[in-house]
């Protein structure tokens, strides 16, 4: 883990390689989580982040890995003065990201499998999939989470 500090916000580039076991993802998010709040990197848009990389990694986990016990994912963290960066890597085979279905279509409203992409979208300011859909790439900034969430107004 790398931090450096400058203009009063902690720089932090952080790489991890987690097991393909569900139980794993919750014990390394909440670290996480801990360190994002303590560095403000993205404040009022931490749960976001955290929504948004619990789907990427038990994507990763479940569908890219299927729990195969000899394979890892790769996480590697960028925290800067206005904006998160994350980049999620497994090492299975990838998918088709324009075969994914759309949840918020009617036929699809039922199904329990199929959210994790579309919530990632909604949450993060940019969502890339590379590699045949091996790595998810996720970014998250300060301005633009202010302007997809504008505060209430009171008077409103």
């Amino acid at each position: 883990m790398t931090i450096a500090h400058n203009q009063s916000r902690p720089c932090i580039d952080l790489e991890r390689s987690l097991p393909s076991e569900v139980a794993s993802i919750s014990p390394f998010i909440d670290k996480l989580m801990l360190l994002i709040k303590k560095c403000g990197c993205v404040p009022g848009s931490e749960s976001d982040v955290e929504s948004a990389l619990r789907e990427a990694l038990a994507n990763a986990v479940i569908h890219g890995n299927r729990e195969n016990p000899r394979k890892h994912v790769r996480v590697r963290f960028c925290c800067k003065h206005d904006e998160i960066s994350v980049t999620v890597k497994d090492e299975g085979q990838g998918f088709d990201i324009n075969k994914i279905p759309d949840p918020t279509a009617p036929e699809n409203r039922g199904s329990v499998h199929g959210r994790g992409i579309y919530l990632m979208k909604a949450l993060m300011d940019e969502v890339r999939f590379e590699e045949g859909g091996v790595v998810v790439r996720m970014r998250k900034s300060v301005g633009q989470a202010a302007a997809k969430h504008p505060p209430k107004n009171s008077l409103e």
